[in-house]
Order: C-alpha cells, then sequence, then structure tokens
C-alpha cells in the first residue's frame, strides 16, 4: 500500500481549462486523461489524499458515479474553496499521518492551502498543499502536489521523500538530536 497525494482536479469545470491554461480541448479529454493517469499509477490497496477542489459538482451520486468509482484505490478528500458537494459531509480541512517508509518515519500535513507554519514545521515535516495550480513557490520542505503542477498525475509518498530531500528546512526547525533519524 502506497499514499498518492494530489489536488485540483477541477473534473467537470469548464473554465479550470482557461483559467490554468491547460493543454485539453474539452471537458472531457481533460476527465480521462486525469482519470486515466491516476489509474496508470495508484493500485486498487492504496490510498489517494485528495487536497481540495476535485469539482465543482453538487450531485453527490453523480460524482461517485462519474469520478470517485472510476478511480483507482481508496480516497480521502480534503476540502477546497469548490468543494460544495463536501458541504455537511464528514471532510477534513487538515490531514495528518506519520509514513513510514524504508523505516524512516516522516510526518505529512496536508491542507488545500499552502501554510507559513504547520504542525511540526519545527521538525522539518512536510506541508503538501494544492490551491495554487503551480504558481506559489514552496517554502523548506512543502510541496504543491495539484495536476497542473505534477504533469496531470498524482504524486507518491516515495516521490514526495525525494523531492523533499532536495528542499531546504524549515525555517523554524529546532536543532535535531543526535540520534534522530525520522527527519530528512
Amino acid at each position: 500500500m502506497s499514499f498518492w497525494f494530489t489536488s485540483d482536479e477541477h473534473y467537470g469545470h469548464k473554465k479550470v481549462i482557461e483559467y490554468s491554461n491547460r493543454p485539453f480541448s474539452s471537458i472531457e479529454e481533460m476527465d480521462e486523461t486525469i482519470i486515466n493517469n491516476h489509474n496508470s499509477i495508484v493500485g486498487k490497496d492504496d490510498i489517494t489524499i485528495h487536497a481540495g477542489d476535485f469539482t465543482l459538482w453538487k450531485n453527490i451520486k453523480g460524482i461517485y458515479e462519474k469520478y470517485i468509482n472510476r478511480l483507482n484505490g481508496k480516497h480521502i478528500f480534503i476540502r477546497g474553496s469548490h468543494d460544495y458537494w463536501l458541504k455537511g459531509k464528514d471532510a477534513h480541512e487538515i490531514w495528518e499521518k506519520n509514513i513510514y517508509v524504508a523505516g524512516n518515519r516522516y510526518h505529512i500535513v496536508v491542507c488545500h492551502y499552502a501554510m507559513r507554519v504547520w504542525p511540526r514545521s519545527h521538525y522539518n515535516s512536510f506541508q503538501l498543499y494544492g490551491h495554487s495550480h503551480g504558481r506559489l513557490s514552496p517554502e523548506g520542505k512543502q510541496h504543491d502536489v495539484g495536476v497542473d503542477h505534477n504533469n496531470f498525475f498524482p504524486v507518491s509518498d516515495i516521490q514526495i521523500i525525494e523531492i523533499m530531500k532536495k528542499r531546504p528546512d524549515n525555517f523554524n526547525l529546532i536543532k535535531r538530536r543526535k540520534n534522530d533519524k525520522n527527519s530528512i
């Protein structure tokens, strides 16, 4: 099982093609490309964290039929600025989790919006965000997981770790203990 992260799919949203200068000629082409890209790398037992703006649609049954049921894996949804379908639903504003990869622990914080500081940022935790459609530079251990910034694919936990190895420390990092192997 792997974790995957994505944001700002904007399924069924025609105007996002223009607003974000997406290389699609229609909603159908955009939706099918994002679904096919997702399914080409996400397994049935994997978990995808959708960091907001999944769709503008309000018809929950239609959203499941047209999109969610067609996507591989299990799904966790974080409320974005256009997720009207999540109104009144048990959706996350922020999702936090320790993940373990190759025996190392990494704390990941996911929110639709980029934050200046976030839970455990002073220990170099990672913050994954969307909303900016690839137009906002990260600070420290941050990464924009929006589809516009990641070639319309989700990003894996392993990819996130590799990205963060190249990123500078968070500005508020406190000194590590000598034997702390659980931070980058």
